[in-house]
């Protein structure tokens, strides 16, 4: 079957469109993301702005569009972290759903740490053992550790690239440098949040694979030296603490506009790179990882193949 992933979140709108059946390899035949940053559509009052509103149902229209064009017999939409925490998000949705046809879905932060670990458990088999994964987005670091395909322990933190820019890098938002000691402040409040999560995390002996997904890590391997996105899949890719340490004096010390210049950083995202990169460094130390390998299946296949599975139970 033909089967879409739209997937709403902090940063973008992404539809994916795969081939596939149930023990099947999912082959991807359409690929398309828009920037909408729908996070800093929220105010102060926590509200979703009639401007994002009005920039969420353009962009789902065009995702419709797409599916149809592709012939997709199914799609799956859902949204993350953005949508669920405003206090109007529930509203917008049904207004979303009544101008477009589209239902999407509130999905929890748990709910997403446990397809992330599906797809990452699918991606590197059983051989992996004990595995433990991270993945840092616009809204939230969703970490899952287990020995099944079902996880242990799924949590979601609120510590985000695109979140803790605003919160505490406003200069880098607005494409100028990071300040220092807000960079240590983030380092420190990453540090609180993630020290009981490692506790739960590593509760039942450490793990044997560490990986990590998203476009943060993959933008922060590539930073430090990693293969780029053209050299295919399936070429192994890791992101190393001694590396990340590097990275982030190197970031501190430029300006956002002149990070989105370099290869392996897209532009709309280069202001989140100082924070991505503290949060990911705070995450490997708090779970004492020296290095994690860069997965390139992420939530969007866990979706996939959750769907997979559960079209076979029906059959």
């Amino acid at each position: 079957m033909r089967l879409g992933v739209l997937d709403v979140g902090s940063n973008t709108v992404h539809l994916l469109v795969v081939d596939a059946h149930r023990g099947a390899h999912p082959t991807p035949m359409h690929d398309d993301r828009e920037v909408l940053r729908l996070a800093e559509h929220v105010g102060p009052d926590n509200l979703l702005s009639k401007e994002g509103e009005k920039a969420l149902v353009k962009a789902v229209r065009s995702a419709c569009e797409q599916a149809a064009a592709h012939r997709c017999d199914e799609v799956v939409a859902m949204v993350t972290s953005a949508i669920r925490e405003a206090d109007n998000g529930l509203e917008v949705l049904e207004r979303v759903r009544a101008q477009t046809g589209v239902d999407l879905q509130v999905t929890s932060g748990e709910e997403e740490a446990r397809l992330t670990f599906l797809a990452v458990r699918r991606w590197y088999g059983w051989s992996a053992g004990r595995l433990l994964v991270l993945d840092i987005g616009g809204g939230s670091l969703e970490l899952a550790s287990g020995f099944d395909e079902d996880p242990d322990v799924a949590l979601s933190l609120p510590l985000g690239a695109g979140r803790m820019t605003r919160r505490y890098l406003p200069a880098a938002h607005r494409g100028g440098r990071p300040d220092l000691a807000a960079l240590d402040e983030l380092d420190a409040y990453a540090a609180d949040l993630l020290r009981p999560a490692a506790k739960k995390l590593l509760a039942d002996g450490p793990p044997d694979l560490v990986a990590a997904t998203s476009k943060t890590f993959r933008t922060l391997a590539r930073l430090t030296g990693a293969a780029p996105y053209s050299a295919g899949l399936r070429v192994p890719r890791e992101l190393t603490l001694d590396g990340l340490g590097q990275l982030i004096g190197f970031v501190s010390r430029i300006e956002s506009g002149a990070l989105a210049e370099l290869r392996g950083v897209s532009p709309d995202r280069a202001h989140q790179v100082p924070a991505g990169a503290v949060v990911a460094r705070a995450a490997m130390r708090a779970l004492d990882v020296p290095s994690v390998r860069i997965c390139p299946w992420a939530l969007r296949e866990g979706v996939i193949l959750r769907r997979l599975d559960t079209l076979g139970e029906q059959e």
